[in-house]
């Protein structure tokens, strides 16, 4: 039997781990610091904000970076998905109060 061996794109480092395990927690304070300014701005902040560090966690510690076109594609058909039905929720939920 004739083994084949792929190439593997390398992982990121620790150090690139830790950066962007910086960042969630830098964007969770500011999180934290909106919610205590305002309403209107934690509502502003949780809809910009948590779609970022999603993003980040899907792309490094998930290791989606390192994947297909295929498997991003689908995790974006997802997604789509996803938003299109929460914001069929959202006009479900504005209409009927």
């Amino acid at each position: 039997m004739e083994h084949t061996t792929e190439t593997h794109a390398d992982h990121p480092s620790i150090g690139t781990f830790l950066a962007v395990w910086l960042a969630l927690v830098v964007l969770t304070a500011m999180l934290v610091i909106a919610s205590q300014v305002s309403h209107d701005l934690a509502v502003a902040a949780m809809l910009t904000l948590t779609p970022l560090k999603a993003g980040l966690v899907l792309y490094y510690f998930m290791h989606l970076k390192y994947e297909g076109v295929l498997l991003k594609a689908m995790v974006f058909v997802a997604i789509a998905t996803l938003l299109v039905f929460i914001g069929f929720l959202f006009f479900d939920i504005g209409f009927t109060w």
